[in-house]
């Protein structure tokens, strides 16, 4: 702890100057120097002021769940680490490379929804909307930052145990942007919260917060599915005590995810990689290794989905190898019987939204 904090105060001259950066450019937005763009459409933003891990994939996803039965729903990514360039619609049949690996997980969970990317999310909409002018509401992934687009409903995500409020500016902390920023969002929903979280504990988080008379603010976690095998889905695994697992994650905090398992599973032995890690041949062959050394008759490889998006980049070999890989699929759930008052707030939204 004493060299992490050594480490922040060496850093905190970078950090000022990072904010000083961020905060002359939202200074030009403000006054109307750099432009955004407000459209006559519903358009939701999904973000964070913090760099990844606060579950804006789940979320996005409850969002689809909620609205695809009644309306023509789009999403538009980054399509972060991907390959390509420029604006693309999203196919079953792409890869994590073509497309990036959280708008493949979205287009083939939701085949039935339009799914793009582009960088310029200013020049996105209008093309989602001539190539698909059936479309009735875009969410925005990851843009809480993307000032050039003034969204109708900006949603921001921050973590139960490491949220903003505690937060220092890059590359002292994690923060994108001064904590202040917080104010543009209409709603705060502070993700992967205890699922036993106390109405105390509630109160506490909501008093660090403080939000603003028009925000609102909700508490959510995650809910986990059967795993399933990465090769064939329709094949489910199991987890409990008598099996021993080899988690494999390149998400941006797999804590969350780890606690969840460990009290689960005979044991648990985690191998960990950046956010977004494009596996290589060779890294299989270690995972094969590591999951040899595992000396137990009940044994499987977990990953989140996220991730199997990029490690079916290499199914031939996975299945040369005999890996056992099962998916563990993810979903949010709002606590304290909130959910359908966060529904009604995104359904009260699309309702009333005025051109």
């Amino acid at each position: 702890m004493i060299q992490f904090r050594l480490l922040q105060f060496l850093l905190s001259p970078f950090a000022l100057l990072y904010g000083l950066a961020v905060a002359l450019r939202n200074l030009f937005y403000q006054v109307g120097i750099l432009k955004s763009v407000s459209f006559n459409f519903p358009v939701i933003s999904v973000g964070n002021l913090s760099m990844g891990g606060s579950g804006k994939t789940p979320h996005i996803e409850y969002l689809i769940r909620l609205l695809k039965e009644y309306i023509y729903i789009a999403t538009l990514s980054r399509g972060y680490k991907r390959k390509t360039t420029g604006f693309l619609i999203a196919r079953p049949e792409m890869n994590a490379e073509q497309i990036g690996d959280e708008p493949l997980q979205f287009v083939r969970k939701f085949p039935d929804i339009t799914v793009a990317v582009g960088e310029n999310r200013a020049f996105g909409i209008p093309q989602i909307l001539s190539l698909r002018p059936h479309v009735q509401t875009i969410l925005l992934d990851d843009a809480f930052q993307h000032r050039a687009v003034q969204p109708g409903l900006n949603m921001m995500l921050t973590e139960y145990l490491r949220p903003f409020t505690d937060d220092f500016l890059l590359p002292s902390g994690r923060l994108r942007e001064w904590r202040s920023a917080y104010r543009r969002a209409d709603i705060i929903v502070v993700s992967k919260c205890p699922e036993a979280m106390s109405l105390q504990e509630r109160d506490r988080m909501r008093n660090k917060i403080r939000p603003l008379p028009h925000q609102r603010i909700f508490f959510s976690t995650y809910t986990y599915g059967q795993p399933y095998f990465l090769l064939n889905p329709a094949y489910a695994g199991a987890l409990d005590q008598e099996t021993d697992v080899l988690l494999l994650t390149g998400i941006a905090n797999a804590d969350y995810l780890a606690q969840h398992l460990e009290p689960l599973v005979g044991s648990l032995t985690h191998m960990e990689y950046e956010d977004h890690h494009y596996f290589e041949e060779t890294e299989l062959f270690q995972i094969q290794t590591r999951f040899k050394n595992l000396e137990s008759g009940r044994k499987l490889i977990l990953t989140t989905e996220k991730d199997a998006m990029r490690l079916e980049l290499h199914r031939a070999r996975i299945m040369e190898l005999q890996l056992p890989i099962f998916v563990l699929p993810v979903e949010v759930q709002f606590l304290f019987g909130s959910g359908q008052e966060f529904d009604q707030a995104i359904k009260e939204f699309l309702i009333h939204f005025k051109i």
